[in-house]
């Protein structure tokens, strides 16, 4: 028995992968505020510091992290099961090796949390490290990725 998948969908599906991305590289952005909001609480003292807490910054952080990684995650498997739903292959070239190079970094980053939560400085600067390195990355995909679609719609 073979199920076949509706053409409409198979055309439509293809966007799914880089809408979701510049979701995610926005929410990235987000995240990376919250984790300088999180460094000045940490540095602050006195009042601005009792002041800084009451924002929360580090819960916020954690939660968008957690949802970033999440959506990495599925948004990475999700993009190689539509390319290859529709090509019957993965196309293997920069693109794909940098995005699942960045969904290996962001488990390792995110994995680093229960350590910084010990106060391992090591760790938070490996996370901070490997952070910033996904983000030049998810920059230079959010580039590649447009080319891609803009391939994709010109053989519509």
């Amino acid at each position: 028995m073979s199920f076949a998948i509706p053409e409409s969908v198979k055309v439509w599906s293809q966007f799914f992968h880089p809408v979701l991305m510049w979701v995610l590289l926005a929410l990235t952005l987000y995240a990376l505020y919250l984790g300088i909001k999180v460094r000045r609480v940490r540095s602050a003292e006195g009042e601005e510091k009792k002041e800084l807490i009451k924002g929360k910054f580090n819960v916020k952080h954690f939660q968008i992290g957690s949802l970033v990684l999440a959506l990495m995650v599925v948004g990475s498997i999700g993009g190689m099961a539509v390319t290859y739903i529709n090509n019957g292959k993965l196309f293997v070239g920069s693109h794909l090796l940098a995005g699942l190079g960045m969904t290996g970094m962001i488990a390792v980053s995110a994995s680093l949390s229960p350590l910084m939560q010990k106060g391992a400085d090591w760790a938070r600067y490996t996370h901070i490290v490997l952070n910033m390195a996904l983000l030049g990355l998810f920059g230079w995909q959010a580039l590649t990725g447009v080319q891609i679609v803009q391939r994709i719609i010109s053989k519509m």
